[in-house]
């Protein structure tokens, strides 16, 4: 049994024996998880639904068929080449691999990739790679075709944003892969222009960047390219995470697992990133911050909300299980009006929230709207993974560095590095390399690695030094992990994006190798979308 099938059987195994937990109050101190737990917000069963009447059934329904079509792709290549070695030596064997290639990924294989396979073998690394690559280009293109639906579904959508005082959201959680569903799944948020997302290891967010970033975006507002933005705000979002069920041992890597060294270490970073941009722009001008927990097995969120003097509290956040819980049987306004009481006390209870201007409470409209949200996404892990993930870890197909891939935002589908050069990535991408390590590099498999980066088609030239800083990441990733790269096992492509405009996660041509070099990429070179 594979990695991937041992660990999904393993966490069935285990949930079907112990016993269930709750929570007793929605604004707590941690709790000490026991080992593994039922889902705390409801378990269902003798008579009882788990059926919140804040749930959008609908766009649960159009989720779940989102991530079984993506994750399904994905997981059909390591069956089709299970098949491929079992058949390789067979005389019609080109002929029946191009035919479930076709009928199983929706491609072709490069024929020089199996026409010789009766002799030498099969490069089974080199295949996985390039099924990698193909699949992902396929579904970015599915997730245009069929994501739009439920992507202009999403209660969260850029208005709401506004309404609550924030132009923009720049999110970094931790660049484990088991967030990457973030916006779309555990938040219900609309990607758009002025929503960011750069993860890095353990949530650890380079402080002078956002700076930079905050800058760039006060410039656009101030100046008027933001419509609106005199009465609004930049808001920088912290996501830590952690695993009810398993703390010791499925909690951020990056903190060694231990939950409060996490959070610690988020808030940290919150309260610098404040402190630069009043040092540097004069006291007033810091952004608003928020600092958000999820527990990877549930989807559940924590928020903690800045009090007003904008200090985040690692002990004192409001916990969406826990709401889900105690409003679960009541009508939907009844339901709706508990839900904003309690995050109302809660901001009572910290004398006041962070505001631009006295008497503002977007970020409390705002914590409830996330929190309402996340109920359906309580209620989805509930109805579609019983309650809890079967793979509570790491089960991440592919690579991503540089920038994220908003159409492939779903839980577990990659691990991401934001960087612009490697050696400011280091310790994010040495997370990923060990995750990826048992994946697949030790079973033989290749480590698959897109470096993507977007431009903005209004500078003239961007696309160009887009591609040559993609082709130099990458380089420099060859180098650092030149054992796997000798070996074969490191696969690499670069891919585009355009901010403004139509030419989304665009796979774009490798330089020929050098000479004396390897060439191991040499089925996936050449070929552009």
């Amino acid at each position: 049994m594979d990695t991937r099938k041992r660990q999904l059987a393993l966490q069935r195994a285990a949930r079907a024996t112990l016993p269930g937990h709750g929570l007793t109050t929605a604004v707590s101190a941690m709790p000490a998880a026991p080992a593994v737990l039922p889902n705390p917000a409801c378990v269902p069963g003798a008579g009882r639904s788990c059926r919140h009447a804040l749930t959008d059934v609908d766009l649960n329904a159009a989720l779940h068929a989102y991530e079984q079509t993506v994750r399904g792709r994905f997981e059909s290549i390591e069956d089709v080449l299970r098949t491929l070695s079992a058949w390789q030596h067979e005389r019609d064997f080109v002929e029946r691999a191009q035919a479930l290639a076709r009928q199983r990924l929706d491609f072709e294989w490069p024929l020089a990739a199996l026409e010789n396979a009766w002799v030498a073998g099969l490069d089974m690394a080199a295949l996985h790679a390039h099924a990698m690559f193909e699949t992902i280009r396929r579904c970015v293109a599915l997730a245009a075709q069929d994501g739009a639906a439920w992507r202009a579904r999403l209660p969260v959508q850029p208005e709401q944003l506004r309404a609550c005082g924030v132009h923009t959201l720049d999110v970094s959680p931790c660049a484990d892969g088991r967030l990457q569903g973030l916006l779309p799944f555990v938040l219900r948020t609309a990607p758009h222009d002025h929503v960011v997302v750069k993860a890095y290891a353990g949530a650890l967010f380079d402080v002078e960047l956002d700076v930079q970033d905050w800058t760039q975006r006060e410039l656009e507002r101030l100046t008027g390219l933001i419509e609106g933005g005199q009465a609004l705000d930049y808001l920088k979002v912290a996501v830590y995470h952690f695993s009810s069920s398993h703390p010791q041992h499925e909690g951020c890597a990056a903190h060694g697992s231990h939950d409060a060294r996490a959070v610690a270490a988020a808030i940290e970073r919150l309260h610098a990133l404040r402190a630069a941009v009043d040092n540097t722009f004069g006291d007033g001008a810091a952004p608003l911050v928020m600092l958000m927990g999820v527990d990877t097995d549930l989807d559940a969120i924590r928020i903690h909300l800045p009090d007003a003097r904008g200090q985040v509290h690692a002990e004192r956040f409001l916990d969406a299980a826990t709401l889900y819980r105690e409003t679960l049987g009541l009508d939907a306004a009844t339901a709706r009006r508990r839900l904003h009481e309690a995050v109302a006390a809660h901001a009572r209870d910290l004398g006041g929230v962070l505001a631009r201007q006295p008497g503002d409470d977007g970020l409390v409209r705002l914590a409830a709207l996330w929190l309402q949200a996340n109920l359906s996404q309580i209620e989805y892990v509930i109805e579609h993974h019983g309650g809890r993930y079967a793979v509570i870890g790491h089960d991440e197909f592919f690579v991503c560095v540089g920038d994220a891939l908003p159409p492939l935002q779903l839980r577990n589908q990659y691990y991401h590095a934001h960087l612009d050069t490697v050696e400011e990535g280091t310790a994010d991408l040495d997370v990923g390399v060990k995750i990826f390590t048992g994946l697949n590099l030790r079973r033989g498999l290749a480590l698959p690695v897109l470096v993507h980066f977007t431009y903005s088609s209004r500078v003239p030239g961007a696309r160009q030094r887009a591609v040559a800083r993609g082709q130099r990441v990458l380089a420099a990733i060859r180098a650092r992990y030149r054992h796997w790269d000798e070996r074969g096992l490191l696969h690499g492509r670069v891919a585009v994006s355009d901010r403004h405009g139509r030419e989304v996660v665009a796979l774009v041509d490798e330089p020929a190798p050098a000479a004396g070099g390897h060439g191991h990429d040499s089925m996936t070179r050449g070929q552009r979308p």
